[in-house]
């Protein structure tokens, strides 16, 4: 299981390419949550993260900044010092190397996407 923000094995498509992000929810809400790469490309990343309690959410600062997307359930997401409470539909930013992590959750299956910095 990969973690946001880690490297994945996969490659970028090469061209145009449905994913199916149902698919890999269901997946991963099916064992104890997780995160997988749906897409990826030198500038960009999109995986699911899935989230389902007790597990706690383990991931640490990215170097990459972020965006979730909040697909199903809802949840508190501790930025720092800040709290932001989430529900299905909100979407939040998150800038790279900010401690961040989801809490007060059931089930939350979030889109995640990273703007992927090429390296200097």
């Amino acid at each position: 299981m990969n973690m946001p923000g880690e490297k994945d094995r996969r490659g970028p498509l090469r061209r145009a390419h449905p994913f199916d992000t149902t698919a890999a929810k269901e997946r991963l809400a099916a064992g104890s949550g997780g995160y997988e790469v749906v897409y990826w490309s030198p500038g960009l990343e999109l995986g699911l993260y899935v989230l389902v309690a007790p597990e706690p959410d383990r991931q640490r600062p990215h170097d990459d900044d972020e965006v979730y997307v909040v697909l199903e359930g809802s949840g508190v997401l501790e930025v720092e010092e800040e709290r932001v409470e989430l529900g299905e539909g909100h979407a939040i930013f998150v800038p790279a190397r900010a401690e961040h992590r989801f809490v007060g959750y059931e089930q939350l299956s979030l889109l995640v996407i990273f703007d992927k910095e090429p390296p200097p």
